[in-house]
């Protein structure tokens, strides 16, 4: 797959297009992708994907905490997989934001010889969002290009979105986020060193220094599998601020405690991968009772992927 950052370098003909923020790649981005490269190929079109960074909410302050599922740089190696020709992750800042829908599907058109056009059935861009589906459709039929539209994936009945999968993080329902995603939420992490308090503790924790927009799963402990290099590990990871030692604001953080690893994980990068919620994040008297509840964290992640290797 070609992955460029500007339409400038590109010169096609005969394109197939499809625009989004395709954020976290979820299944209903999947089954979108697939559907519309498996066209374009039988159309003998390229398939072309257009996304944004900064994620226009971002730039535009809809949103001013970490939100994002999928750094570009993961959301491409996914894209990438379902069988796309070309990536364009287009800048956006204030300036793009003022285009209007003309001036920017014109420019598809001139760069990409847009020919049809697949966009989700609550489409919009250009300025104040005035290129909804029937403008688009209407500029199709003065640039040469047609428009399809792609209707809302559901499963259990529930649309399935990148808004409602935070929204199952922010309430720490891993599970459920897994399941609109189509995998586990994972979160990578470069190992730095900490204040050392889970090895005195007697639980040592490999700290993750995480890309600081991606959203994390609600503060409390989790049951995750944790994946160093070829390796994978059950882990017991905490999410919060340590309020047992900490009396002023902190920022959050990630530590993992993995069962069964040995050894320096110093520098190295350990993918969390999210199986279940085993509670909140709490205040507790004394750090022998926060060992003590370790343990039977442990012993609750433990059943956790007993029980799963036995369904």
């Amino acid at each position: 797959m070609q992955h460029v950052h500007s339409l400038e370098p590109l010169h096609l003909q005969g394109a197939w297009v499809t625009i989004g923020s395709f954020d976290g790649v979820h299944r209903g981005h999947q089954a979108l992708l697939r559907d519309f490269v498996a066209e374009a190929h039988r159309h003998n079109a390229p398939a072309v994907v257009v996304t944004f960074y900064p994620h226009p909410a971002e730039v535009l302050g809809n949103r001013r905490s970490p939100f994002y599922l999928s750094p570009p740089e993961e959301k491409a190696e996914r894209i990438a997989a379902l069988g796309a020709d070309v990536l364009v992750t287009h800048p956006f800042d204030r300036e793009i934001a003022r285009r209007s829908a003309r001036e920017f599907m014109q420019a598809l058109r001139d760069h990409l010889g847009l020919r049809r056009l697949w966009v989700g059935y609550d489409f919009a861009l250009g300025r104040n969002r005035e290129g909804d589906i029937p403008a688009l459709k209407r500029l199709g039929e003065a640039l040469g290009y047609t428009v399809h539209v792609v209707q809302a994936y559901r499963l259990d009945g529930e649309v399935v979105s990148s808004t409602r999968i935070r929204q199952a993080l922010a309430a720490g329902d891993v599970a459920r986020a897994a399941v609109m995603l189509g995998r586990r939420y994972a979160v990578p992490g470069k190992v730095v060193h900490g204040e050392g308090r889970g090895r005195k503790l007697g639980f040592p924790t490999a700290n993750l220094a995480v890309w600081p927009k991606r959203m994390m799963p609600a503060a409390g402990v989790y049951a995750c599998l944790a994946e160093v290099g070829e390796e994978t590990y059950p882990a017991v990871v905490n999410i919060g601020v340590r309020p047992t030692f900490e009396d002023k604001p902190v920022a959050p953080r990630l530590e993992a405690h993995l069962l069964g690893f040995s050894g320096d994980l110093y520098g190295q990068e350990v993918v969390v991968h999210f199986v279940a919620r085993l509670r909140e994040e709490h205040r507790f008297p004394s750090p022998e009772a926060l060992a003590e509840q370790i343990r039977r964290d442990i012993e609750a992640a433990e059943a956790v992927f007993a029980a799963r290797a036995r369904a």
